[in-house]
Order: C-alpha cells, then sequence, then structure tokens
C-alpha cells in the first residue's frame, strides 16, 4: 500500500525532518558556468568498482570529451578530457575518502576545444535499445546522486529479474543541496527526455520522477514537458531520507525490496536527475560526461550557489567561485551533512558524484562526548529502514559482529537519521561502519 501524507503527495513510513536544512543559502540563483582553469585533476577512481584504466601519458596531447582511461572490465566506467590541453602525468593528489588517489593531470591550453567523440543519435525513439545502452557505457556515466555505480551495469538486468518501472530521484532531500533542484529547473527537458530514453534502455512502460514539494518551481518545469514524453512526475513530502532507492520505490509504488535485495527485485530501477540529462546529452549531441552542476554552500562561503564545474576541479578553485569565506571553516564536506564526507584537503577533486560541497561553521563542527544509551527509542522511530540502530549499536562496542548482523545491521543505508535524533549524540552511525567493515573482513577471509 502506498503511504500518503496528509497533504495527499507521496511518503515512507520514518525518516525525519532536519531543522533549518540551509537550501535557502543556494537554492534561488541560476546556475554559473564556471571559468577554464589551468590544470585539472581527474580523478582514476569515479566509479563503484574497478577503476579505468589510462590510456594517456605524461606529455600526450588531449582535446575536449577525448577518452583518457578506458573502463577495465563491466563494473567500471570510462573518463574523458574535461578540456584540451596536455597530459601532466599519472599524478597522486588527496581522494575524497581521506586517502591519496591516482589521477590525471590535464594542464589546460586555455581553448577548451574538441568535437562530440560520439556520433549523435537523434531518432532515440526508433534506436535499439542495445545500441542506447551502448552509448551509457561509452559515455561513462554513473550514478550522480552519490553512490557512482556505473549507469550501464543498472540498466542491464539479469533476466530471472522482471523490471516495470523506471524511477528518477528529484527528491535532492539531503540538507543544503539544492544542484539537483536548479538542474530541473533550469533543464527539465533535458532530465525529461533522459527518463524516456532509460525508459526504452529498460523496455519499461512507466517511467516518473519523485520530487519533493519544497521544489514546486521544478516540478511545474517537469510537468510541461511530461505528457510529451510520457513521463509522470510524482510530488513528494519533504522527509529525509525520501531520496533513498528503497524509500523512492515504497513512496512511489508501495513495493517494498526486500532485506538484502535490489531495487530490480521490486521491479523497479532508480537513477538520479543529474543521470538523466547526462544520458540526453551523450545521445542527441554525442557528449560523454566532463561536469556537472555542484552546490557550494554553507553559512561561512561569501556566495553559495551552484555552479557549472569540469570534472576534476580542485576543490579551492571551487570554493573561490562563490567567492570564498566569511571566516574559518570548520568542516569541509563533499556532499550534504547527512550522507557526506568530511575532506582534509581544499585539493580534493570534484568528481561525477560531487553534488556538493559544503563548509560549515566552526560552531557546529563539533566532536560531541557521549554516555550510554538511554533507551528512548527516537532512533528505532527514526529509521527509514525500520531497524534497531541503539541495539547494533551497543552490538557493536561489545564487540558483538554476530548479533549486529542476526539484527540486519547490513540493510543500514547508513543516512544519518539516527545519529540526528540521538540526544546523546552517539556515534551510531560510527559504529554500524565499523560492524559492515568487520562482517565484510569476515566474509572475505572465509573465502
Amino acid at each position: 500500500m502506498i503511504n500518503k501524507s496528509s497533504r495527499g503527495v507521496m511518503t515512507f513510513s520514518g525518516g525525519i525532518h532536519p531543522v533549518g536544512d540551509g537550501k535557502r543559502l543556494s537554492s534561488a540563483a541560476a546556475v554559473r558556468r564556471a571559468p577554464l582553469l589551468e590544470r585539472y585533476f581527474v580523478l582514476l577512481a569515479e566509479n563503484a568498482g574497478k577503476p579505468p584504466v589510462p590510456v594517456v601519458k605524461k606529455g600526450d596531447k588531449v582535446a575536449k570529451y577525448q577518452l583518457i582511461a578506458a573502463a577495465d572490465g563491466f563494473v567500471s566506467a570510462n573518463l574523458h578530457a574535461p578540456t584540451s590541453g596536455e597530459v601532466g602525468g599519472i599524478v597522486e593528489v588527496p581522494g575524497p575518502m581521506g586517502v591519496p588517489s591516482m589521477a590525471v593531470e590535464i594542464i589546460s591550453d586555455g581553448e577548451d576545444r574538441g568535437d562530440a567523440p560520439l556520433a549523435p543519435i537523434p531518432d532515440w525513439r526508433g534506436a535499439d535499445p542495445e545500441v542506447l545502452k551502448t552509448r551509457v557505457r561509452e559515455a561513462g556515466l554513473v550514478g550522480m546522486g552519490g553512490a557512482s555505480f556505473p549507469t550501464h551495469v543498472k540498466l542491464s538486468p539479469p533476466p530471472d529479474k522482471t523490471v516495470d518501472t523506471l524511477i528518477l530521484n528529484g527528491a535532492e532531500c539531503e540538507p543544503y543541496l539544492t544542484a539537483d533542484h536548479r538542474l530541473m529547473l533550469e533543464t527539465p527537458e533535458r532530465v525529461v527526455r533522459g527518463a524516456a530514453i532509460l525508459a526504452k534502455i529498460l523496455r519499461v512502460k512507466r517511467a516518473c520522477i519523485g520530487v519533493e514539494t519544497n521544489k514546486a518551481d521544478a516540478i511545474a518545469a517537469l510537468k510541461m514537458f511530461g505528457a510529451e514524453y510520457g513521463v509522470e512526475v510524482i510530488t513528494l513530502r519533504v522527509r529525509y531520507p525520501q531520496g533513498s532507492e528503497k524509500q523512492l520505490i515504497n513512496a512511489i509504488t508501495g513495493r517494498q525490496v526486500r532485506s538484502g535485495g535490489l531495487p530490480m527485485d521490486a521491479g523497479c530501477v532508480v537513477q538520479n536527475v543529474g543521470t538523466a540529462a547526462a544520458l540526453a546529452d551523450a545521445v542527441t549531441e554525442g557528449i560523454p560526461l566532463v561536469e556537472r552542476i555542484t552546490t557550494v554552500t554553507g553559512e561561512v562561503v561569501v556566495s553559495p550557489g551552484n555552479f557549472l564545474l569540469k570534472i576534476g576541479t580542485p576543490a579551492i578553485e571551487a570554493v573561490k567561485l562563490a567567492g570564498g569565506v566569511k571566516s574559518e571553516p570548520g568542516k569541509l564536506i563533499f556532499g550534504g551533512p547527512m550522507m557526506g564526507f568530511a575532506q582534509k584537503s581544499f585539493r580534493v577533486p570534484v568528481a561525477k558524484n560531487t553534488s556538493g560541497i559544503l563548509l560549515l561553521p566552526a560552531r557546529v563542527a563539533v566532536n560531541y562526548a557521549s554516555t550510554g544509551c538511554i533507551r528512548c527509542g527516537r532512533c528505532v522511530q527514526g529509521c527509514p529502514m525500520h531497524l534497531m540502530p541503539c541495539l547494533l549499536s551497543t552490538a557493536v562496542e561489545a564487540d558483538r559482529f554476530d548479533l549486529a548482523a542476526q539484527n540486519h545491521v547490513m540493510d543500514c543505508m547508513e543516512c544519518g537519521s539516527c545519529a540526528y535524533v540521538c540526544p546523546d549524540h552517539r556515534p551510531l552511525v560510527q559504529n554500524i561502519r565499523r560492524a559492515k567493515a568487520e562482517l565484510r573482513r569476515q566474509a572475505a577471509a572465509k573465502k
């Protein structure tokens, strides 16, 4: 049964609504295109799975859109040059996961020249779905909402899985982030066309875009093209984490994804609106994924907003575009405050899944000292996966990873709802991540 709020819009059970979500800082102004930089550092590990293999070396001349790293196997994604210039080398840079990462350095020649390397497919409605899927792989598309899973893999369900519904995630429920909002508002036809192409690849009859009610202008813009492309625009209640795959599926279709299962087990495939727009470009214009809209925001940022950044842009350059900072930031986060990752360096480059660069003030970026669980049950009430975070965390603190496994710790999406509502500020998500890492280590040791 589909869940509905009192206003009749779709939602799911559980979750939270963070107070003061910070979206007004960056949602009003139009997207600004970043000027050309002198150097870009294109991370090799930009996708879930195996990183691609470089096909260029130091000193090579490259054109914009040229392939610079080829996918290494099925679960991998191509990388293309964000601008024209010379390869400075395969270099080590600070990575978004806190460890050094390898990147292709591109030294710009200032011309930003290059022809689309892929032949446009203007008649995509009449094209073979396999041809369109090949284009997805050629263009290096990944999930741009954060997971960065290669898109062509999600579009290749096994024969025993029947998929009948495509859902585009336009919820953007994470606080502070507004990149998807501006994308849907400013280029709605690209998003809707991308949804229609994805539906054709999957051979499904139902395609829909879920958008929260706090983006009424984007909803109206998308609906102008929905009928033309056969795509529904569905209004969702403002609720975190509404944009999670399993919660979107439940809100829109009423279906439940089984424990340990995937969206295709419920007959659905979920993609981000940014991925859909990039697919529309790849199909109709032959342009691979080399840039994305990223929110640069926070109370300490002089001029928060959304910027069209080339992949490989160092974070420090993105912050400069937003006018720099008014005071010393307490924390730098890639993504949003709930599921994003804190960074150790402003030299970390923007990747295909960098939805936001958030600078928090020192007054909120503090380490809390917690005591024992008081059994208030707020984390249980807020958990969108209907788990017991208090029990899982206590089990981990006692090194009872077996107990955590028995209580479905692997189903946790690490959304942070439990930690947000915990009155004692217990490190619930950190403990759960520790449990998942230990269980994976134990499973690998048995092989």
